[in-house]
């Protein structure tokens, strides 16, 4: 099993721009039928606040990782921005080897530092989907600094968290030390997919990474456009699950 982190450079508020821009990443340096392919959060269109112009009204997006999952016999991740009512979601789609979209999960927490919240309603659910046997639950950027949220979905049964976000490079110490944790205190991996680059407003520093289930990181693709793929051993995650079986002691309270 296999990881494939495509950390691009968004062309902001270009949906067909950032479209091919990912086909060609993933033409250039395909992936193995049956990885799982994971691309930013807002991907098409970057992290803005200015709803009416980039909501995807057409589902064109999610279109686009089912054909992007079904030609390479692979499971697919990516953000988008729709806008089913007077607030925008900022969402991250699932699609399976055969092009269903399998899981439609809403971001959580709002980014009200930037506003966030007066654009986007927050989600209320957990998501799960199914990669190879594996459980898989998707998070979305500042969801990161809320651990009851990742608490919830492993006691839901969660092996994997794949996180996508648009993190800036002025707080990326953060970043990698909250990734970190969320990996050892859920003994789970974590594969994280940022964005790289500049919009108009911030600086991104990529630094997407895969981090196993005792909080090493075992890929990083540093701070420019590329492809990274990291081998996702889930006898790794079973044998130190019960050799230090901690979440068993989890208590929701």
């Amino acid at each position: 099993m296999q990881a494939v982190i495509v950390q691009l450079e968004t062309v902001w508020h270009d949906r067909n721009a950032n479209h091919r821009k990912a086909a060609e990443m993933l033409r250039a340096d395909p992936p193995a039928e049956g990885d799982l392919v994971v691309l930013p959060e807002t991907f098409p269109v970057g992290f803005s606040m200015d709803v009416a112009a980039i909501a995807d009204h057409e589902d064109s997006t999610g279109q686009f990782l089912s054909q992007i999952a079904a030609e390479y016999k692979v499971t697919v991740i990516g953000g988008n921005v729709t806008r089913p009512d007077d607030r925008a979601r900022n969402v991250a789609i699932v699609a399976n080897p055969n092009g269903q979209i399998v899981a439609r999960y809403e971001k959580i927490h709002p980014f009200t530092f930037a506003n966030e919240h007066n654009h986007y309603r927050g989600g209320d659910k957990i998501a799960h989907f199914d990669w190879n046997g594996a459980s898989v639950s998707p998070m979305i950027c500042y969801d990161l600094r809320f651990p009851e949220a990742f608490r919830i979905a492993t006691k839901a049964g969660t092996e994997i968290f794949a996180v996508i976000a648009n993190w800036p490079t002025a707080r990326v110490n953060h970043w990698l030390a909250l990734l970190t944790a969320r990996a050892i205190e859920n003994q789970a991996y974590v594969i994280a997919c940022n964005r790289c680059g500049t919009d108009p407003n911030v600086a991104y520093p990529g630094r997407s990474v895969v981090i196993d289930p005792q909080g090493n990181t075992i890929g990083d693709a540093g701070d420019r456009e590329r492809i990274l793929k990291v081998e996702i051993d889930m006898n790794v995650l079973h044998d130190y699950r019960k050799a230090f079986p901690a979440i068993q002691d989890i208590r929701l309270l």
